[in-house]
């Protein structure tokens, strides 16, 4: 995992830094890894699913176009290399304070509610990313209701 995210950061953000950002650099894969494994939990992979996670990971992270294509192929190949979720979450916990755990976990509900309905895997997936990276019920609750009115979804 560490040398193709290194060879990512080599390539598409600053050369001659991405050993001096690589809490950066894994952060940016593990939450782009988490936001994939969301979109895959329902029956469906939508392409509106891949541009939310897209506009999530441009937003967060202030990558362009073709340093998000890349970083989710990338992060598409760890997540699927991947035994479990605290890998990534691990990472999160290391690199984040809990106002930006929150915010991952607000852009994850917003990956499983933008096709209009939460499958029973999605709420299983958030609820075990939430205990993973230490998030208490009220956040939890608050990040998907906020999560809720930016889908326009009935509460």
């Amino acid at each position: 995992m560490i040398a193709s995210i290194k060879d990512f950061f080599i390539q598409f953000i600053e050369p001659g830094i991405a050993t001096s950002t690589a809490g950066t650099q894994f952060l940016q894969v593990a939450t782009a890894a988490l936001l994939l494994e969301m979109m895959r939990m329902d029956s469906e992979l939508k392409d509106e699913e891949r541009q939310a996670i897209a506009s999530t990971l441009q937003s967060q992270f202030n990558l362009g176009k073709e340093q998000i294509e890349a970083l989710m192929a990338l992060a598409e190949q760890e997540a699927h290399e991947a035994n479990d979720y605290y890998q990534f979450t691990s990472l999160i916990n290391k690199h984040c304070d809990h106002s930006q755990k929150v915010q991952i976990i607000e852009n994850l509900w917003h990956v499983a509610m933008i096709d209009g309905h939460l499958d029973a895997h999605e709420l299983h997936l958030m609820r075990k990313l939430a205990d993973l990276l230490y998030i208490g019920h009220a956040d939890y609750v608050a990040a998907k209701q906020r999560a809720r009115e930016s889908a326009k979804l009935p509460a």
